[in-house]
């Protein structure tokens, strides 16, 4: 029968090493220095976290739109909290965060509550480019290959920036949500 052996061999230095530790450790617990300052407390919180936002935007829904009711949502509202809207090869982004630029006055207003497949396969801000909202959907079917693929890399840019909210059906479609 093997017997438990405590004979410490402190000639080893690692042995030597881990003694000392112990008994510092040990020496730390039961002798607990009482004799530092208290630590300041933190003041940098006192007021509040300020990196908390005032509000909590709103929740946003997956809809179906038509060219109809995606039109509303071009950011002529003045209400607080009004979105705005585009489509691109049948899916709809929330870029309410970009107003600046799809706003009203923006650099691609004429962009916003439209279908913007053609002007952004195009790189075209004109008029001619947007499709009659009463009109049925831009196929897209005689845009070269190059067009395709601009308007490819704008809807992966716009699908890592902005918010999918929905997708784009003909005006006819009875899947479309009602507003």
């Amino acid at each position: 029968m093997a017997t438990l052996s405590l004979n410490a061999n402190l000639s080893n230095p690692i042995n030597t090493a881990l003694f000392l530790y112990i008994l510092y450790s040990v020496h730390k617990i039961v002798f607990p220095s009482v004799n530092l300052p208290p630590k300041p407390l933190p003041t940098e919180f006192k007021s509040g976290y300020t990196w908390m936002p005032k509000s909590h935007p709103p929740t946003v829904l997956f809809k179906t739109f038509t060219p109809q009711t995606l039109a509303k949502y071009d950011g002529t509202e003045k209400a607080p909290g009004a979105r705005i809207l585009l489509a691109i090869n049948g899916t709809v982004f929330d870029v309410t965060a970009g107003r600046n630029f799809y706003g009203p006055d923006g650099m691609y207003g004429n962009f916003a509550g439209r279908d913007a497949s053609r002007g952004m396969a195009r790189q075209s801000f004109d008029l001619d480019v947007l499709t009659p909202i009463d009109q049925p959907l831009d196929k897209l079917t005689d845009l070269k290959s190059d067009e395709l693929d601009n308007m490819k890399a704008w809807y992966d840019h716009f699908s890592n920036k902005y918010i999918i909210c929905g997708k784009l059906v003909e005006n006819d479609d009875p899947t479309a949500s009602a507003d």
